[in-house]
């Protein structure tokens, strides 16, 4: 019976969008509610600012704030209550494991959600080996492995149409899983439930470019304060910053290359590979060098992390995007002082494999976290504009 009347209570719960007993947003809603009488924190990142706007908070609130934490570590380094006080408020901790449950939980489909939790280091590694040695396995057949090849034409070894049938359509299923994801998010944390549809367009252009700014700045990561975040310890740093800006931005340069190179080849009839100084070239090797060391340093931070600063189920999710990531771009490069020899088909065959596998883990791993938290720092920034339903104070 008593179990019946657990099953009820939660039913009811999620009936109306408010948390679970014992879940991992009820934890975060009850250190929220010190927090908001504490309210020491209120300069160090969003969170705090937005939590102030609410006496209480629903599953949709929660969902929200944990997206908008940066996990700097700031709070819990300043905090009074943090443990081994007996109200073991340790936020950065709290949100991280809501943060999890909400890529689980907005997944689509659905059914895949629970990827986010098996999408460890090992399984990455493991995923890009085995269609690397697909790959390889192909060549060897056709005995054109460790040949060198007639000309420095990557499509003489694996044929233009082939590559865009096998990598298109992850690519664009990637898109897709990505873009219903974080549309249900969207829905269930939307700004403008409170407000007339009139006073949210007159404040979503200016909320949106002040999001994309603090987006491509990484504001949050500062500390609250300019000085940096914390990692092993106490200490501020701005090598995490650092780092994720090398690594967006390589990212993002990268992109960039593929995506000149295929107006190239369409729109101009170019075929790759391109030499210096074209565009492609350029904008693949810096950013393949920002790729590299981003994701080196990010690693290094991610091994000497602070035990409390996040949710230790998650590091082999996020080692494992950072390797992917990292193998891209050095085989990448690799590939390009490779051509011409008799280690092109080889070195070709193995960036493919790890291409290839992080295109079929980007909905399920750590890369989600970039759209969920940037769709919470345009809450927020709407948010912040539009008069509070609390009237405290000077509002």
């Amino acid at each position: 019976m008593q179990q019946l009347e657990t099953l009820t209570r939660e039913a009811r719960a999620l009936a109306n969008g408010d948390v679970v007993p014992g879940s991992p947003e009820a934890e975060v809603a009850r250190q929220l509610q010190i927090c908001n009488a504490c309210r020491y924190c209120e300069g160090f990142c969003a969170v705090f600012p937005a939590m102030t706007r609410r006496l209480s908070f629903n599953a949709a609130d929660v969902h929200y704030l944990a997206n908008l934490c940066h996990n700097c570590g700031a709070c819990l380094h300043a905090c009074q209550y943090a443990p081994p006080h007996e109200f073991a408020v340790n936020v950065p901790q709290a949100m991280a494991k809501v943060r999890l449950q909400t890529y689980t939980d907005f997944a689509w489909p659905s059914a895949l959600g629970k990827l986010y939790q098996r999408n460890g280091l090992t399984l990455s590694l493991a995923t890009a080996g085995a269609l690397a040695f697909f790959m390889m396995l192909t060549l060897w057949l056709k005995d054109t492995l460790w040949r060198v090849p007639a000309s420095a034409d990557f499509y003489g070894i694996f044929p233009h149409n082939l590559l865009v049938s096998l990598f298109a359509p992850v690519f664009l299923f990637a898109v897709l899983a990505l873009s219903l994801g974080l549309r249900r998010f969207w829905r269930e944390v939307t700004p403008g439930r409170d407000y007339e549809a009139p006073v949210i367009a007159a404040v979503q252009g200016g909320a949106a470019l002040e999001a994309t700014h603090d987006v491509l700045r990484l504001k949050y990561l500062d500390g609250g304060h300019g000085e940096g975040c914390h990692n092993e310890d106490d200490a501020w740093t701005k090598k995490r910053r650092a780092f994720h800006h090398a690594t967006f931005y390589g990212f993002m340069l990268c992109f960039a290359a593929t995506s000149v190179a295929t107006l190239y080849h369409y729109l101009f009839g170019w075929v790759a590979p391109y030499d210096l100084p074209s565009l492609p070239k350029i904008l693949g090797a810096v950013g393949g060098v920002l790729l590299l060391i981003g994701t080196a340093g990010l690693y290094w931070l991610n091994l000497r992390r602070h035990p409390q600063h996040g949710d230790a189920a998650q590091k082999p999710m996020d080692r494992g995007f950072i390797a992917l990531l990292f193998f891209t771009s050095l085989t990448g490069l690799g590939l390009w002082g490779a051509r011409g020899t008799a280690f092109m088909p080889a070195t070709l065959a193995l960036h493919l494999g790890f291409v290839m596998a992080l295109f079929l883990t980007l909905p399920y791993g750590k890369f989600a976290h970039g759209f969920f938290r940037s769709a919470a720092l345009l809450k927020w920034t709407i948010e912040k504009r539009l008069p509070s339903k609390l009237k405290v104070g000077d509002e």
